[in-house]
């Protein structure tokens, strides 16, 4: 009888078991019914790409001819034999370094700017927001009448107040500062970002610093750029990935000229994979960018724990 009481106290809950089991499998199934597409899109659409432009960076491939494996030699002949290659990573190097700081540094500016309360606010927000939204091509096309150097408006402003009008497309000291101070047009969607951190930003910090005695400066020190760390440094990694793309506007506007000086990495890769159709060369090129990109991007997480303050964090000091 013990034997048999034992067995059909199990029933219940073998019964229970396989239940859960039913219930769970049938979840999973449904778990990977809806997510197959973005599945099958990710094999298709980015990883067989990064796999077959790896092994292309292996070989010699001219898009008409079969691709022939030559090992390395892209990689080698890039570092050892072609000046424009180490050109144009030092042209976007420079353009990297300059515009992402003060990218930051003026759309957290204007940011702020556009965080006082005052009537109509909305309005200066969506018009400093629209250069954003505009195509890069009619960016580019306004921006060469702005820089030209004869009837320009940036240079008849200059001449109006008595200061020296510099060449700026036209010369290779100005055309990689030109593009520098042309990024800050776009500074608007960084700027709603910003925007969006300084107003979660608590204001009871605000409150007890002003009870404290603290001053305007300090309360912006002290309680608003620590609490606006983690959305600086995500505008760093996105601004230093977006600036290593540089395309369109050195593509449009001088074609990488003059003299080269305008001639940033991408632009280089396109013309290696798309004008000459060394397209194993131009793979090599995309995959160097790549882990520039990534060793960049680890370095800057690495350095976060250093500058970075997040709010749970700073409640465990």
């Amino acid at each position: 009888m013990g034997l048999i009481g034992i067995r059909a106290a199990k029933i219940p809950s073998q019964i229970a078991f396989k239940r859960r089991s039913r219930l769970v499998n049938r979840e999973a199934f449904w778990g990977w019914f809806f997510i197959a597409p973005w599945i099958i899109g990710f094999m298709v659409f980015t990883l067989g790409p990064m796999v077959a432009s790896l092994w292309l960076s292996l070989t010699d491939y001219e898009l008409i001819t079969p691709p022939r494996w030559i090992g390395l030699k892209n990689y080698i002949n890039l570092f050892t034999a072609d000046r424009l290659f180490r050109l144009s990573l030092y042209n976007t190097t420079y353009y990297v370094l300059f515009s992402v700081p003060l990218g930051i540094i003026f759309a957290f500016a204007l940011s702020l700017l556009l965080n006082v309360k005052l009537s109509g606010m909305n309005f200066f927000r969506t018009v400093f927001y629209l250069p954003s939204v505009t195509s890069g091509v009619a960016v580019s096309l306004l921006w060469i009448w702005l820089f030209n150097p004869q009837f320009g408006l940036i240079n008849y402003l200059l001449r109006s107040i008595g200061l020296p009008t510099p060449g700026w497309l036209v010369d290779p000291k100005w055309a990689k500062p030109a593009f520098i101070l042309m990024s800050l047009w776009g500074v608007g969607s960084t700027a709603v970002i910003f925007l969006a951190g300084l107003q979660g930003v608590p204001r009871g910090l605000y409150e007890a610093a002003e009870i404290d005695g603290a001053s305007h400066w300090q309360r912006f020190w002290h309680i608003t750029v620590p609490m606006m760390t983690p959305v600086i440094f995500f505008n760093l990694i996105m601004g230093m990935i977006g600036s290593f793309q540089v395309f369109t506007q050195s593509y449009i506007m001088t074609s990488g000229g003059p003299q080269d000086a305008t001639l940033f990495y991408v632009l280089y890769l396109f013309r290696q994979g798309f004008a000459l159709l060394r397209m194993g060369y131009a793979a090599a090129m995309a995959w160097i960018l790549f882990i520039i990109i990534l060793i960049l991007t680890l370095i800057q997480l690495r350095l976060a724990d250093r500058w970075v303050y997040y709010e749970g964090d700073m409640a465990k000091r």
